[in-house]
């Protein structure tokens, strides 16, 4: 058994939305806030948002 790696989207908010992105196959829409921690996991699909720049940046920005 092989577990997925969850999606890494590097953002340049603290403050992020995630629906799951796949349209009607998504999930509901969540706000999320980063805090000083500059990341944050989506409790539905598991995305991993970082913040650019920020301590779990590794320089490839996606938005």
């Amino acid at each position: 058994m092989t577990i997925d790696v969850p999606e890494i989207r590097v953002v340049k908010s603290k403050s992020v939305a995630c629906d799951g992105g796949e349209e009607d196959l998504g999930h509901p829409k969540v706000y999320l806030n980063m805090g000083d921690e500059g990341r944050v996991d989506c409790p539905y699909c598991d995305a991993l948002f970082v913040l650019k720049d920020g301590p779990h940046d590794k320089g490839e920005a996606t938005d």
